[in-house]
């Protein structure tokens, strides 16, 4: 996408935004006005702190022209993604599609009857029209099907609406000039009644001396498969709009023609940047995509898939449901990552972090009760208070932000699942038609009926086929008894299956088949006709031409599953390393996945509850997956056209989308400073003041006559001198902007557990004091800096068996419902005094 975005284009349809930056500004400004009031009425008494008020609104000012920038990106970026994905899956589906067309006319074309047929030697046209229609029932995307003398005359059809007798269009010289099938799309006098079609056609050869004597056309049912599509896939709100164009931009099919109608040229973005573009007087969000084609078949010349989604609606998703439906250990646990899915919401969560360092730091300079400290209260009390209007500020920016990048990871991977069960579904629809249509060759069944079979001929014969239709690994013929008569592929170097057995359930079910519509599927299991790899093998009865209701033999074709899955599960991620996508079953048993430690035919713990989702339902939510959090996208099958659905054939697939989104860490403590507050009057005097914050889980404060500042852990430089684990580096203390001395930084988290802390944003490192020497304490969250009563003091007992003599004392705070540990400071001197670094040992 191109990064240059004209923000004040998009930034009055977000509304939030909006507010976000108005809140901004007039902190700005609070901070503008705080500063000056420290210059003009206690210069003096603030001189210690006004470097961090001027770096402070620094801050604010740079925050206020990033941040928003950061916000309507994102934003822009989302709805792109989301409708650059279904303009893919639009323009994909359809190839798909198209490609089994161009096998099937190329495979029917030269069915030896309608060959006979054409070339005048054998058939009469009731019977071919029966046949024609035979081959339409399990085929149904076709809605015609016509035979054509070279000449352009009717020889057979199978719709009764539109006779004809004739056809002058010029798909029929391109198709006899061509040895392949020939795709043909516009107003034709084949099909009278349309305004356009999707046409497959080719030239039909004389069984015996090979002449070209006529052609073939498939007419595919192309409107009712597009609507279908588009129903499939739409956008639930109605804020987008699905279309298929031509090489042109001109429209070919319309998700809503009453929005946008049919022929319409409309502006393309293939680009993905971030114009909008204008039609009809409406300004739009546009992605614009290209198909890659598949096997090899590139697809109609031109056609693209497009969505357009109206700017000024595009932001009005109702994502704000998304965080609160989340368990809140969960929740802040993934905010914690919010750098590896979302950097503009850890920009502020860092910004976040810095105001809260800068107020903390003021409050800690100014503790004390001399007459100093006492003149700068006022200008601190509104540093409080504007470090408060800060902190909402930042949580009602995070949490709205959060719910727009949470919302389109999770829609993002409920579609994508959703797409894979519609291509699988698709897939297979198409192997119970081709069982079915081969069962009823006249070469199959003469030879399974008159007990004479030519094994070459039908291999021959299975061989072409399995030329055609590229997607099984083998096919083969079996006799009345199970025995294999015939099979494609025998000469590619693996045993010969001819003579072998099908399994006994398996014949008994397809002896059982009542019709010629009925097939039976063997479950997803090792299968011996696929080297004892699970797949699919769908099988047909092939009957008696003379009494159809004797089953002679049957076909099995075998489903080349492993590269097939494979190939769904890969293009539907997008080469995207963040996910994975698998098939299970509703035991949870998996039928196919990208994920290498997850192989075909184990077990996938999933939700019971997520397994029995009704057919066709989809659901998404945030869980922990392999260490991670991740985004799981969950869609269950529900069949396409009759497949599933009518007839008769259960087999429940669900696709599982997993979106990584961040390791888990072992402790996640976010959120602390929001939920909890210390009972605090800043007009009381005699008390002592603590400085507070957080390790892990506990509240600690240290005496603030001893704290000097905090800095944030990103400013702890690693150092291999000394080898202590508890000691994670050094940080520079800077006075007047020179290099005053190097400070040595422990954990402190490892110093009360002996586990490391793990790192993120929130961490940050006080700089304490004891009689001239000073070390660094990597903690967790900065809290306060409050006052308390001696009373509220109490002698703590042995607390831990790591902390010993590290907790001195426990505070009551709010009513004795809070207790915070107070660090003895002199046992921790002892403790961890070095010899501060230098700049001569750092450097040796």
């Amino acid at each position: 996408m191109n990064n240059t975005l004209a923000i004040d284009t998009f930034l009055p349809y977000m509304r939030d935004v909006i507010r976000c930056e108005q809140s901004l500004h007039e902190l700005n400004l609070m901070w503008r006005m705080i500063e000056s009031s420290a210059k003009m009425n206690c210069p003096v008494e603030a001189r210690t702190i006004l470097p961090t008020m001027a770096s402070t609104r620094a801050g604010f000012n740079q925050l206020e022209q990033e941040l928003v920038q950061s916000l309507v990106r994102e934003k822009v970026a989302n709805v792109l993604a989301e409708i650059g994905t279904k303009a893919h899956y639009v323009i994909d589906i359809v190839v798909r599609n198209l490609y089994e067309r161009t096998a099937d006319v190329g495979f029917l074309a030269t069915d030896h009857e309608l060959c006979a047929f054409v070339a005048g030697l054998d058939g009469d046209q009731q019977s071919i029209t029966a046949r024609l229609r035979a081959y339409r029932s399990k085929y149904t995307v076709y809605d015609e099907i016509l035979l054509l003398d070279p000449q352009g005359n009717v020889l057979a059809q199978i719709d009764p609406q539109s006779p004809l007798t004739h056809c002058n269009d010029a798909l029929i010289a391109r198709t006899l000039a061509s040895d392949s099938w020939v795709e043909s799309f516009g107003a034709s006098d084949l099909r009278p009644g349309k305004r356009k079609a999707l046409i497959y056609s080719r030239r039909m050869h004389h069984p015996d001396t090979g002449a070209i004597v006529g052609l073939l056309c498939l007419c595919f049912h192309f409107e009712q498969e597009m609507a279908g599509i588009f129903h499939s896939h739409r956008d639930p709100a109605g804020r987008a709009i699905l279309l298929l164009l031509d090489g042109e931009n001109r429209v070919i099919e319309s998700g809503d023609p009453l929005w946008i109608a049919l022929g319409a040229i409309v502006p393309v973005n293939r680009d993905g940047d971030t114009t909008l573009r204008l039609f009809g007087g409406r300004a739009y969000l546009v992605r614009t995509l290209v198909t890659e084609g598949y096997q090899s078949y590139p697809g109609p010349r031109g056609w693209q898939g497009q969505v357009m989604m109206p700017v000024d609606v595009a932001f009005n998703s109702n994502d704000h449901a998304t965080r609160s439906a989340l368990d809140p250990a969960l929740a802040d646990g993934l905010l914690s990552q919010a750098h590896t899915f979302c950097p503009p919401l850890f920009q502020i969560i860092s910004a976040a972090s810095t105001i809260r360092r800068v107020v903390w730091n003021g409050q800690v300079m100014t503790a004390g009760e001399n007459d100093e400290a006492r003149k700068l209260k006022s200008v601190l009390e509104q540093i409080s208070e504007t470090g408060a209007r800060s902190d909402a500020l930042f949580a009602t920016s995070i949490g709205e932000l959060y719910d727009t990048v949470l919302a389109s990871k999770l829609r993002h991977a409920e579609f994508t699942a959703h797409l894979l069960v519609d291509l699988l579904d698709r897939n297979l629809y198409e192997r119970s038609d081709d069982c079915r249509w081969w069962a009823l060759t006249p070469e199959l069944r003469s030879a399974l009926a008159g007990d004479n079979a030519d094994t070459t001929a039908l291999n021959t014969l299975l061989n072409y086929i399995n030329t055609l239709y590229t997607v099984y690994t083998r096919l083969v013929v079996y006799d009345a008894n199970g025995v294999i008569v015939a099979a494609s592929n025998e000469d590619l170097g693996a045993p010969s299956v001819c003579g072998n057995c099908i399994d006994a359930a398996t014949l008994a079910a397809v002896c059982a088949l009542r019709s010629e519509q009925a097939f039976h599927v063997t479950p997803f299991d090792p299968a011996p006709l696929y080297g004892d790899v699970p797949t699919y093998v769908y099988h047909a009865a092939i009957r008696d031409p003379h009494n159809a209701a004797r089953i002679v033999g049957g076909i099995g074709i075998v489903f080349d599953a492993g590269p097939e899955f494979s190939a769904m599960l890969h293009g539907a991620l997008d080469s995207d390393a963040s996910m994975s996508a698998l098939f299970i079953d509703r035991q949870g048993r998996i039928i196919a996945s990208t994920d290498p430690t997850r192989p075909v035919g184990s077990l996938l713990d999933l939700d019971p509850a997520l397994r029995q989702l009704p057919n066709g339902s989809s659901s998404s939510r945030i869980v922990i997956h392999d260490g991670h959090y991740a985004v799981l996208g969950v869609t269950v099958s529900n069949g396409y056209r009759e497949f599933k659905v009518s007839d008769g054939y259960c087999e429940d697939v669900l696709a599982i989308v997993y979106a990584q989104l961040g390791a888990v860490s072992a402790r996640n403590h976010a959120g602390h400073r929001a939920t909890l507050r210390i009972d605090s009057d800043p007009t009381r005097t005699g008390g002592q003041e603590f400085a507070t914050f957080f390790v892990d889980d506990a509240l600690l404060a240290l005496a603030a006559g001893n704290v000097l500042e905090a800095l944030p852990a990103s400013a702890v430089k690693p150092v291999s001198l000394g080898g202590r684990t508890d000691r994670v580096g050094v940080v520079i203390l800077q006075r007047d902007g020179e290099i005053d001395r190097y400070v040595w930084v422990f954990d402190l988290s490892y110093l009360f557990s002996g586990v490391p802390s793990t790192q993120n944003s929130a961490n940050q490192v006080v700089i304490v004091e004891l009689g001239g020497q000073v070390i660094g304490l990597l903690v967790g969250e900065l809290h306060a800096v409050a006052q308390f009563d001696a009373a509220q003091i109490t002698t703590a007992p042995f607390v831990t068996q790591h902390s010993g003599r590290m907790v001195c004392n426990l505070i009551k705070a709010n009513a004795g419902r809070l207790l915070i540990q107070v660090l003895d400071i002199d046992f921790l001197f002892g403790l961890l005094l070095p010899e501060q670094p230098t700049m001569e040992t750092l450097a040796a």
